[in-house]
């Protein structure tokens, strides 16, 4: 199997899942912004991540929106199906699907609610990563799962030859050098913090599992192919103009400002499931002027 550096980067999108008003997956919504992503140069797609709110569909809803997004990608860009869970053997049997299904990866998040120690993350990820061919990217958000995965257990998991990257959302920009020094140069290292992309890119980084890339799919693109071909200014450029936006879609909670940014260029509704409420009127503002100011509507 190929590690993580050869198969990952550049920017990913973490998908939002479109809702109709009543609060039905919006499939027809769906694989229209997928295939919009993959025409604007989006590298890869993760379905079904903390922006695609996981957490509140159904087992069925889940494997319905990996399928979709197969299906569409056609092997075109990699899908990187969400597959975690707190349930280790919930995580076995979405990650079984996923590789079923056509996914080329898993991202698992980190076990959340139950407060591990990091004896048990790694026999959490162990077991998942036993239970499969499919290449699986570790999860660590922090913010959201209470639990942070330690370098050193990054490291004993990297040497696993199924598991093959990180996706770092600890916004924590020392993290990658000394997941780097631990895990060697083929473990895969994204981003998951959009503000720290080009940061991240300079510490060793391959790409980043991006929410904007939701709403400005093209300018992510454009700024990582610029890091790509050593026209670091550029990025930066580009990295300073996206900011207004990386801040106006995390005004509330995510996914909420991104799926209002979606509904405005026409793909789905804003809804969310609850307990994630509509955004506030000041929320929409900052939203709308920062797409604006990017001339994206």
């Amino acid at each position: 199997m190929m590690r993580g550096a050869n198969l990952f980067q550049g920017s990913i999108v973490a998908l939002v899942t479109p809702m109709t008003e009543s609060g039905a997956v919006d499939h027809d919504a769906y694989a229209r912004l997928i295939e919009w992503q993959i025409g604007q140069g989006t590298a890869g797609l993760v379905p079904m991540g903390t922006t695609g709110e996981s957490a509140t569909l159904s087992h069925e809803e889940h494997r319905r929106c990996i399928g979709i997004a197969v299906d569409v990608a056609r092997k075109r860009v990699p899908v990187i199906a969400g597959t975690g869970s707190n349930s280790t053997r919930e995580a076995i049997e979405l990650t079984t699907y996923a590789s079923q299904a056509g996914a080329d990866a898993a991202l698992v998040v980190a076990p959340y609610y139950n407060k591990p120690t990091q004896e048990g993350v790694f026999l959490h990820y162990t077991a998942i990563a036993d239970a499969t061919n499919l290449p699986i990217l570790i999860y660590n958000i922090p913010s959201r799962s209470v639990i942070e995965i330690s370098v050193a257990t990054l490291a004993r998991l990297a040497r696993h030859p199924n598991i093959v990257g990180v996706k770092d959302a600890t916004a924590n920009l020392v993290r990658p050098v000394q997941t780097r020094l631990a895990c060697g140069p083929d473990f895969c290292l994204l981003s998951g913090e959009d503000g720290t992309a080009v940061a991240f890119l300079a510490s060793g980084g391959a790409g980043c599992i991006s929410v904007t890339a939701n709403v400005a799919p093209r300018l992510c693109a454009e700024m990582h192919a610029a890091w790509q071909k050593g026209d670091v200014a550029g990025a930066i450029a580009l990295q300073e103009r996206l900011t207004p936006l990386h801040e106006a879609l995390f005004t509330e909670s995510n996914p909420v400002p991104a799926k209002y940014a979606t509904s405005l260029l026409g793909y789905g509704g804003f809804h969310c499931r609850l307990p994630l409420a509509p955004p506030a009127e000041a929320t929409r503002a900052t939203v709308r002027h920062a797409m604006g100011a990017l001339g994206l509507i």
